[in-house]
Parts: structure tokens; sequence; C-alpha cells
């Protein structure tokens, strides 16, 4: 994987850590960026790699946001493509079949806190700030925020934020349950390492089955919701994984 703005670390444990490295524009997002994230989520391996953790470079972004100077000029036609790419791309972020750690170590504005949203799980440094600041700009959030920040935190929280633009601290993002839990900078990627150890050490298709019904439950009813886990709780009596570790619980092993 050779990309312009995108590093990876491929570790023998099963992590993989994803870099967007574009510091001098605080790892703003255009549209190559987009369309490497895109490549990357499309090809990673996913055995390999059973755990990903997405960061920024520096330690003043995360992601600020989408590249300004690259959408003030668009044209509705061409600002309807750049959206779709994004949310394309976030989209199958969300859908891996591994889990998702966001290492949010500094700003995760716009863009940058749609694609943190994307992921399973956001730890945050102690300066990290959230926002979707879009309706200052003359634009609304593009890139799904609309559709993931209300279920993330409730309609209202949400509303409150995206209609004031209102940029908040990380102690706040915790709060309202934007976040998991928030570190000291030097503490953020060893704690999500650590939670991605722990994770590591589970059945891979227990979490990968597990993953996939909390994130179709977006969009299930009750019934299709129930069934979905029902058919997955017996697939899980299919692998090796189940009847290893149950055998080894049984014999206190």
């Amino acid at each position: 994987m050779n990309y312009q703005y995108l590093k990876f670390e491929q570790r023998e444990s099963g992590l993989g850590i994803l870099t967007i490295s574009a510091p001098r524009s605080l790892n703003a997002l255009n549209s190559t960026i987009i369309g490497e994230l895109d490549d990357f989520c499309s090809t990673l391996d996913c055995t390999a790699t059973r755990v990903l953790i997405l960061t920024g470079d520096g330690d003043r972004s995360f992601v600020a946001g989408a590249d300004i100077s690259e959408m003030a000029t668009k044209s509705p036609a061409e600002a309807l493509e750049f959206g779709r790419r994004g949310a394309e791309a976030f989209r199958k972020l969300e859908d891996l079949p591994i889990p998702t750690i966001a290492a949010v170590n500094g700003f995760a504005l716009g863009g940058g806190c749609e694609i943190a949203m994307a992921c399973d799980i956001r730890y945050a440094s102690s300066k990290a700030k959230f926002g979707q600041p879009e309706v200052g700009l003359g634009i609304i959030p593009g890139f799904s925020g609309t559709y993931r920040l209300p279920k993330l935190i409730g309609q209202g929280m949400a509303k409150e934020l995206i209609y004031s633009a209102k940029v908040i601290r990380a102690d706040e993002a915790l709060r309202i349950g934007l976040v998991n839990a928030v570190f000291e900078p030097e503490e953020l990627m060893p704690k999500a390492e650590e939670l991605a150890a722990l994770i590591l050490k589970q059945a891979p298709f227990a979490v990968s089955a597990a993953k996939r019904c909390i994130n179709e439950n977006y969009d299930l009813n009750r019934a299709e919701s129930l069934a979905l886990e029902n058919n997955l709780f017996a697939e899980c009596f299919a692998t090796e994984d189940q009847k290893t570790r149950m055998d080894n619980f049984l014999h206190k092993k």
C-alpha cells in the first residue's frame, strides 16, 4: 500500500495503525486522501489486520475537516460528487468486518468528526476538540454527519452542535457520549493499543459478528435485528474458536 497521504503499520499481533498524514493542512481531507481511504478500506486484508487504529499525524490535529481551499469553488454538481465520495469512503470504513478505534489526538472538526464517528470506538486526547461547524461556512455536514451524530448523542444534542457550529472540548465530548474515554496526550496511543490488545485476545468471528449486529441495528426493525442476531449466534457454533474456548472453560484450562 503506497499512498501519498496515508501511512500504514501492520504488526504481527494483528494490530494495524493507519495514520492520515497531511500535517501542513492539519490533515484536512482532500479528494486524494478520500480516494486513498476508499482504496485502503477496499483492499485491507482483514485476516492479517484484526483491529485497526486510525489517527492523525502530528500532535495538533486528528483531521481538521475537509479541505476548504478545494471546496470553496465547487459547483453544486461537483459538491454532490465530493460528498458522495467522502460518504462512501466513510461507509466502507464503518463496514470493515474488524473493530476500528479512532485515536483522536487533536482537532476533529467537520469531516474529522465524521470520520471518527465512522469508527467503532473513539479515544480522545485531553487536547482534542470536536465539532460540526459547517453551517458557519454556509454548508451542512457532507460526509454523513447528520446521520451518525444523532445516533451517537441523540437528536437534541446533535442539533445543538450542528445548528450552532459549536466546537467542544474532549471532556464535553465524553460527557455527551461522543467519545468513549479521554487521556493525556502521551497516554492516548498506548491506551488505544491496550484496548486493541484486549480485543485481539477474543474470538475473531465472534467479534466481527457482534460488530455486524450492532451496526446493522441502525437500519433494521426489531424483528429483523433479532433474526440477524439469532443467525449469527448460530454461525458462531460452526467455528473452531467456539469449540475450543468453551471446552477450555469447562475444563478450567
